[in-house]
């Protein structure tokens, strides 16, 4: 299923939720509708928190099936809250905490930005048990931000050389292709939330750049 929303207007979905295909981590203060609108879409739990007693899930947390890694901030009673939902979490060593904007995962590879610890990287591998490769995607470090994957597809930044591509769809294994969301924005992953279920893009994503998400994700049912 694909839907669009905003977040109070905000277009970042990205950057405040963070889904894998078992579970949504979203702000504490978000509305019932959106809440519907995830658990409908994804079909998955959701659960509110706060990391580091931000409301920035999306941009403070990276996970898969295995569980989530987040920032180092990340409070203790937060932790305990993730882990009492039956959630693993584990802290990533590291000085660049915005790991949903460094990092792409599914259950079946990573692709992380080189600014990442050679820790940060052996974490990952071990931790979400997948291989982890340092890369950049259309040239930027913030390899989460420019692009978004599923067990099913991924969506990447419309100047990905072909070469990342290839290499996306090599480490992930799954099918990958370019687009924009929102009328136009680059920014695939802040604007974007996907599981193997469904996918969220914001508001004003057009009726042509849906057709190029369904395409590549793999969701052939109408959207809204």
């Amino acid at each position: 299923m694909i839907k669009r929303i905003n977040l109070n207007g905000n277009p970042n979905l990205g950057v405040y939720l963070s889904v894998t295909d078992e579970v949504a981590l979203v702000p504490l203060h978000i509305s019932d509708v959106v809440l519907n609108t995830i658990k409908e879409a994804l079909e998955i739990e959701v659960l509110q928190t706060s990391i580091g007693g931000s409301s920035l899930a999306g941009a403070l947390t990276a996970g898969n099936s295995q569980g989530f890694l987040v920032s180092p901030y990340t409070m203790d009673r937060e932790i305990m809250a993730l882990r009492n939902a039956g959630i693993e979490v584990e802290k990533i060593p590291d000085k660049y905490t915005a790991l949903g904007n460094i990092m792409i995962v599914n259950d079946n590879g990573a692709l992380v930005s080189p600014l990442l610890s050679d820790k940060s990287l052996e974490l990952i591998n071990t931790f979400l048990e997948v291989d982890a490769q340092r890369a950049t995607i259309a040239g930027f470090d913030i390899v989460g931000s420019v692009a978004t994957a599923t067990n099913k597809g991924a969506l990447l930044h419309p100047h990905t050389s072909p070469e990342d591509l290839k290499l996306v769809e090599e480490v992930l294994k799954v099918p990958a292709d370019v687009g924009t969301v929102n009328k136009g924005v680059s920014l695939v992953g802040a604007c974007s939330i996907a599981n193997s279920n469904g996918v969220i893009v914001s508001e004003n994503t057009t009726g042509p750049e849906m057709a190029r998400i369904e395409e590549a994700f793999g969701f052939l049912e109408g959207y809204l």
